[in-house]
């Protein structure tokens, strides 16, 4: 037999070795990226918990859910989130703090609420803050526009040298 043949029957056999292993691959893979939309269907869930636990929130500092009612609510909530970060948990073990999940789940409200609050003044803020802010404001927006197009009237930025719109000459 030559060596030629030797090299093209055992070309044959491993070839037909990874024909016959390649189902189980492939159901590795699958039950990866099962486990990966899993994963990902339980945070989508998580942060539609904590936004409904801000706005829970939010609204109960607005006075529209009656002081009895909020802490069963709130509880429901809490109890809501914990059980999903217990099964991402299961799925995704995450290096936690030593804190619970409910722990987890209020300090990411709270970090929700902190972000809410720095983009809106409270009534607390003087009024001299308040004007600055706004002057703020205006001078921001006052240094994007340049105003209108002379010759279509859609308006213009200062860094335009022609109209987006019509494409007249901008001084």
């Amino acid at each position: 037999m030559e060596i030629s043949s030797i090299f093209f029957i055992l070309a044959v056999i491993v070839m037909t070795g990874m024909y016959l292993y390649a189902p189980f691959t492939m159901r590795a893979r699958r039950t990866r990226i099962n486990e990966t939309h899993e994963v990902s269907a339980l945070k989508a869930e998580r942060d539609r918990v904590i936004n409904s636990l801000q706005e829970l929130d939010f609204d109960f500092n607005l006075g529209k859910i009656p002081a009895g009612e909020y802490p069963d609510q709130r509880a429901a909530l809490l109890q809501k989130g914990a059980d999903i970060l217990r099964r991402l948990d299961e799925l995704a073990p995450v290096a936690s703090s030593g804190s619970n999940a409910e722990a987890r789940i209020e300090k990411a409200t709270a970090a929700g609420r902190a972000d809410a609050g720095a983009q809106t003044p409270t009534l607390a803020d003087s009024d001299d803050d308040l004007e600055s802010m706004i002057a703020a404001r205006r001078k921001e927006h006052k240094s994007k526009s340049a105003g209108f197009c002379p010759k279509c009237g859609k308006p213009v930025l200062v860094s335009d040298k022609f109209c987006p719109s019509c494409g007249k000459a901008l001084n």
